[in-house]
């Protein structure tokens, strides 16, 4: 008898796949509606069962694909509309793009299918193992792109408690094993359907119960903070006329707010090399230290031998220190192609940036007599490097410039992945952007302050620096692949046996 999926399924198994991959994107912020993502992943596994390799491969690409078409859209908005490049270029690229991510459910499918055999087994243990590791394997290989995954939908979901155990991949694994456990209630026989019902209670009891762990301590001393948003459109930001109304309106912010003990711009808050503005950095510096203040602002370097420019930030006070952006973004700050490839855009007046990636192994940022781990824009969706900073730094600071994605679902996407750090390393996020969206961040992952979108407007509040180390900060993303290696052994074991 062939699976009851199977039946129902056949003749429109991709169409279902890929309206499974399209909802998707409704479980993470905006939207939040969390429970779609374990019941997406479950009904693309429920289609694999009974299926040739090959056509497991197929229906993982169109999930994929409809997954990230219509999760990160907005990739069109950045590369065209702000990023100036040509229509069918931006279309080739944002579509190239999709069609990569979309590979990794496809070969997930593949091997799963091809090694494992149909049933509980399988949905419970190979599954989610494999797909964690496609997952981890998506988030660095080739500079990496771990949107969506799993893991960042259940920052207000009751699975949000593994994230200080075991990160957002962590997540992303007790996430995919509920998927399991639901084909097993839903599919299994009576003694499957007892086992997959007592997994759905253990994870989501689990979660429950390490959301309440205090893995970290406040420090003593607090910190008034401002974490300033300028809101300048995207389109008018580079204009050379609008240079210094830009300036004017980060100083004068900044002087309102100079009782505070930081002070926080955004991702390349003035539109200039550091080179050209000494005279400009001079008065913010002479006004930081006259109010007692610290001011970090992210503004982009050139090396005056070598003319290689940096996407930096800059702390102004008592203390002085750089740092400069580590992770760039593909397309975005330079380009992945040869040099030919380069020089052919240069002669056809394409548009392109080559920003240089800073050095890997950077201090903590001083920032008001603390430590604070940094991160310019995109960085922060990489949790593992943010614990080169950690335990030391009893901040996280990120600085963003998400109006090159304009009124879409890619700012709220973008904040709640900024949540998910927070939540692994128990510690504040302080995070200011251009047009928003800034926000105060708690250890726990919650939103204790944040701005409207595209105002100008100033974001104060008091927080503490944390101490301690949560288990991801001390063991990274070596916590999620031994869980998904002993679910491996588990599964092969249980088959021998």
């Amino acid at each position: 008898m062939s699976f009851p999926v199977r039946r129902i399924a056949d003749g429109h198994a991709g169409w279902i796949a890929a309206a499974a991959g399209a909802i998707l994107p409704l479980g993470f912020a905006p939207f939040s509606f969390y429970g779609l993502v374990p019941l997406s992943l479950a009904v693309l596994w429920a289609l694999w069962e009974d299926r040739d390799a090959r056509v497991a491969a197929r229906l993982g690409f169109l999930w994929g694909a409809a997954a990230f078409l219509t999760g990160t859209y907005w990739l069109y908005i950045s590369i065209h509309i702000f990023g100036q490049a040509p229509m069918l270029l931006a279309v080739v690229l944002m579509l190239g793009l999709v069609a990569i991510m979309a590979v990794y459910p496809a070969v997930t499918g593949y091997v799963v299918i091809r090694w494992t055999r149909p049933g509980p087994r399988r949905w419970l243990l190979f599954l989610p193992a494999a797909w964690i590791v496609a997952e981890w394997f998506r988030g660095w290989l080739f500079s990496g792109f771990p949107w969506l995954s799993l893991g960042y939908s259940m920052t207000d979901g009751p699975l949000r408690g593994f994230a200080p155990l075991a990160g957002v991949h962590g997540v992303s694994l007790a996430t995919a094993l509920l998927s399991g456990c639901l084909l097993t209630l839903v599919f299994g026989r009576r003694s499957a359907r007892i086992v997959g019902a007592a997994g759905v209670a253990a994870v989501l009891i689990g979660g429950q119960v390490l959301a309440s762990v205090e893995w970290t301590e406040p420090g003593e001393r607090e910190l008034r903070v401002a974490l300033i948003q300028g809101a300048v459109p995207q389109d008018r930001k580079w204009l050379p006329e609008q240079r210094q109304p830009t300036k004017d309106l980060y100083l004068d912010l900044t002087r309102r707010f100079l009782d505070r003990d930081l002070i926080l711009w955004p991702e390349a808050a003035i539109p200039a090399v550091v080179s050209d503005e000494f005279g400009y950095l001079e008065t913010v510096l002479a006004e930081a230290r006259a109010g007692g203040t610290t001011v970090v602002l992210g503004m982009l370097e050139q090396e005056p031998g070598d003319g290689r420019y940096f996407n930096s930030l800059l702390t102004l006070g008592d203390e002085q220190a750089v740092y400069r952006k580590r992770h760039l973004v593909p397309f975005g700050e330079y380009f992945p192609v040869p040099d030919f490839v380069r020089e052919w855009m240069r002669l056809m007046s394409l548009p392109y940036a080559d920003i240089t990636p800073g050095p890997q192994d950077q201090a903590p940022l001083p920032v008001a007599g603390e430590l604070a781990a940094p991160s310019i824009c995109y960085e922060d969706a990489f949790g593992a490097e943010q614990l080169d900073f950690l335990p030391r730094a009893g901040l996280l600071l990120n600085v963003s410039n998400d109006a090159w994605f304009g009124d879409s679902i890619a700012p709220h996407q973008h904040l709640q992945i900024a949540r998910m750090r927070a939540l692994e390393s128990g510690r504040y996020m302080l995070r200011a952007t251009n047009t928003g969206i800034s926000a105060v961040i708690g250890p726990d992952g919650s939103l204790v302050e944040r701005s409207p979108q595209f105002e100008t407007h100033v974001l104060t509040a008091r927080v503490r620096p944390y101490t301690g180390s949560t288990p991801y900060v001390r063991f990274g993303n070596g916590v999620p692949l031994a869980l998904a290696t002993i679910l491996l052994v588990l599964g092969v074991t249980r088959r021998r046996a």
